[in-house]
């Protein structure tokens, strides 16, 4: 294995991927390789020196993406890459093993390896995305002040302060329930003539919201449209979702019906969050129903959902044990909304599978293959195994003649 593995990582691969007679599925195939060795192998610099493989910034990269959950040994194997006479590390490398150290909560290794950086001399620039990450890590971990030190300091880093930086540092801020350091912050993002984006509101209204103070969420959304710094999508869907988000459902749904009843209807983003928090807690407080009478208001109207929307009331349904509720369901949602797609045949035939409704989820295979739709091998596999065990012999086998007559197997 060491030796086809130095073979497809040799010399010829500081060629482009895409260079003929070189298979990716090898070259994948190989980079999965080192990377189980980095983060399993005790000996990894002595493993990867008997590889004697081309060690490119686009291994290098691969790598460290790959074992972005291995903190040390990605140090460790990005040190080795470096003592390479050949290698030279480049800004995506170091932005990559940067945003790894950070965000396991390593700020001393990761300093040290900038410092480094400084002390070679080499030009060191990092992408507001790297930096971002950084901040995001800091507050995340508690660290506020060096968030605001980071930030501060972008300038030192050839990183301009733009739009995610600020957003990181406000999410670090509203994290630690700074709420007035980080309506400073939007006030300063204003007067550098930065437009604040939906995630700048939407970090501000969920942490307001979390706290209960809907009232300071309304207040910002009404003076920053008074500054003409309208937010992407509409004020009360924000604070809708932050509610959602809060988790103050009874007053989400009594926004939401007091939307409704002015005549100013939900976007499509708002009313799945709204529908999908419903079927999440129907275990908990029973409330699909609540969502079921939503959604069929939400059809009257005349609007058509999108199946990402009445999925969740159908797999809340199924998990209820009302299938006969959830198969009726669908049946008005294929005459009323969008048509189903592969994902929710899925979900549906896995869910009537667990059920012990193998014919049903037969019917539905048959069904979505109509539609021109490709059931995954683990629903043939389940419904084929489940009819067979019931004694639907002649069933299991139409089953597995439409399996070989669409995968040619």
């Amino acid at each position: 294995m060491l030796r086809i593995c130095a073979k497809l990582l040799g010399a010829p691969w500081t060629r482009s991927l895409t260079s003929a007679g070189t298979p990716r599925d090898e070259y994948f195939a190989a980079i999965h390789h080192v990377s189980n060795i980095v983060r399993r192998d005790f000996y990894m610099e002595r493993t990867l020196n008997k590889l004697r493989i081309s060690v490119t910034p686009e291994l290098v990269f691969r790598v460290l993406r790959a074992c972005s959950n291995s903190p040390t040994e990605s140090l460790r194997f990005f040190n080795w890459a470096r003592t390479h006479p050949s290698y030279a590390p480049t800004s995506l490398e170091f932005e990559q093993i940067i945003s790894t150290l950070a965000r396991a909560n390593k700020y001393q290794s990761m300093w040290s390896l900038v410092h480094h950086h400084h002390r070679l001399s080499l030009s060191l620039s990092l992408s507001p995305a790297a930096l971002a990450s950084v901040i995001h890590a800091y507050g995340h971990h508690r660290h506020v002040d060096h968030a605001v030190a980071v930030f501060n300091k972008a300038s030192l880093f050839r990183c301009p302060q733009t739009l995610p930086l600020y957003n990181a540092l406000l999410s670090a801020l509203c994290h630690n329930s700074l709420f007035h350091a980080a309506y400073a912050l939007v006030r300063r993002m204003l007067r550098k003539g930065v437009a604040p984006d939906k995630t700048t509101y939407a970090l501000l209204v969920n942490a307001w919201c979390s706290c209960g103070k809907l009232r300071e969420a309304k207040l910002f959304l009404t003076e920053m449209s008074d500054r003409g710094f309208n937010p992407p999508v509409r004020g009360r869907d924000l604070l809708v979702e932050g509610l959602l988000n809060a988790g103050y459902v009874e007053s989400a749904k009594g926004m939401v019906r007091n939307m409704i009843k002015q005549g100013l209807l939900p976007d499509v983003a708002t009313f799945n969050a709204v529908v999908e928090t419903l079927c999440k807690s129907a275990e908990e407080g029973g409330m699909v129903d609540e969502a079921f009478r939503l959604l069929n208001n939400f059809t009257e109207d005349g609007h058509r959902p999108f199946p990402s929307l009445y999925a969740p009331v159908i797999k809340a349904l199924c998990r209820r044990g009302q299938f006969d509720d959830a198969f009726c369901f669908f049946g008005d949602m294929k005459a009323k909304a969008h048509p189903p797609n592969r994902p929710l045949y899925t979900m549906l035939i896995t869910m009537c599978g667990r059920a012990g409704k193998f014919v049903e989820a037969a019917n539905y295979i048959f069904e979505m293959t109509e539609m021109g739709l490709v059931p995954i091998s683990r629903c043939f596999d389940m419904v084929t195994d489940g009819l067979k065990n019931s004694g639907k012999h002649d069933l299991a086998k139409r089953v597995q003649e439409l399996e070989v007559s669409i995968r040619g197997v």
